[in-house]
């Protein structure tokens, strides 16, 4: 096959040289069929019984068969079964010769792997323009699965490409964090005020581009399909517990309190719990982030049989009409703004969906008819988790 493409529209495909098999134990109709076709450019073999098929598709590797329905030994409907079992025929459109044209003949071709038939006696112009029908359909699924393994492969490099980029970044952006810290702290000797605003400004710079590093990390190994779970049983209590004492100090420093009633799960769940830790960090981060000072985000507990829920609301703008399936997409941002002028990336929801899901668990958001958003994590029952 030979094809060419322009920027406007789908390849043009050269159909000449594709190869046609013919299985017809008829040899006068095999020899129509095959006066038909070859004067328009394609490559004709015929074998006359359903296993006389089988056996030659490995090395002829048609591009289209037409088969005949009525033949001794198997007949086209078993052929075409078998046809459409073997990997390297699956593809293969399969074409119904036949002098049948009741609807439950059809419908029995189809069901069988078929997709299309001609009838007899045959019509050369429809028999060509059936095939060359198929032909095309099947050349532009090649094409598409080109640029399927195309993109695969960009993507994959990009993936690498991040990897690469956030590792050898980070270690620098470590130091120079690290060292604004030890400055700050008087370690050089006396600053200046100025000296001081401009040392938190690169500090908060440096923390804001390694929080990017890492989600970006977080996102290229999630996407390359190389993240991997270490799953063991664990009290869900624990970790929330821990992520709001810790979460708290930061609510506090923006006039703001998290409120959490201890609760004890029937179950432990078998989970990673440095992964779940991270999405239960994100979701309180992130209420914090979007909440104006003077409220309180609330986290609650709730068992729905075997199933465990966590919910974090919190009492902000809540979620922009028609902006609630921007929430779970990478670099997906609503029109909210943090309400301290904090940055976001837009990648932590689609880390924390992509880890939930691979928990075999949901993550949802809502708004709260009171007022605030709602975000829900849902852990399943053993029977249908992990």
């Amino acid at each position: 096959m030979t094809q060419s493409a322009d920027s406007n529209g789908p390849p043009r495909i050269d159909l000449a040289g594709r190869r046609i098999l013919i299985v017809e134990d008829d040899r006068l109709n095999a020899r129509i069929l095959s006066s038909i076709l070859r004067p328009e450019g394609f490559t004709v073999a015929e074998a006359n019984s359903g296993e006389a098929a089988l056996a030659a598709c490995p090395e002829f590797q048609p591009d289209v068969i037409l088969l005949d329905v009525i033949m001794a030994g198997i007949d086209g409907f078993e052929t075409c079964r078998t046809l459409k079992a073997t990997p390297a025929t699956a593809t293969v459109p399969v074409i119904f010769i036949t002098a049948k044209n009741q609807p439950d003949d059809i419908v029995k071709g189809l069901e069988a792997g078929g997709v299309d038939y001609v009838l007899k006696p045959f019509q050369p112009r429809e028999v060509i323009a059936r095939i060359r029908t198929h032909l095309h359909l099947r050349a532009l699924l090649e094409h598409q699965a080109h640029l399927i393994a195309d993109l695969s492969r960009a993507n994959a490099a990009k993936n690498h490409f991040l990897s690469i980029a956030a590792h050898d970044l980070r270690n620098p952006l470590t130091s120079i964090r690290g060292l604004a810290e030890f400055m700050l702290e008087g370690a050089s000797g006396e600053l200046s005020e100025d000296q001081r605003a401009m040392l938190r400004s690169v500090h908060g710079t440096t923390h804001n581009m390694l929080d990017l590093l890492n989600e970006l990390l977080d996102i290229s190994i999630i996407e390359s399909g190389e993240m991997r779970l270490d799953l063991t049983p664990t009290n869900i209590a624990d970790i929330v517990h821990d992520a709001v004492f810790l979460n708290g100090l930061t609510a506090a420093r923006k006039q703001m309190k998290i409120a959490c009633r201890p609760f004890k799960p029937s179950r432990p769940l078998h989970i990673d719990s440095r992964k779940i830790r991270q999405v239960i960090d994100n979701l309180l981060s992130n209420a914090i982030k979007f909440s104006p000072p003077g409220t309180t985000i609330t986290v609650v507990f709730s068992e729905d049989g075997p199933s465990q829920t966590i919910s974090v609301r919190d009492q902000g703008p809540g979620i922009p009409d028609g902006e609630m399936n921007m929430l779970f997409t990478s670099f997906g941002k609503t029109s909210v703004k943090p309400t301290a002028g904090e940055k976001s990336t837009g990648l932590g929801l689609a880390i924390c969906r992509k880890i939930v899901e691979a928990h075999r668990g949901t993550v949802t958001a809502s708004n709260l008819t009171e007022g605030g958003a709602s975000f829900q994590i849902t852990f399943p029952a053993p029977e249908h988790g992990v």
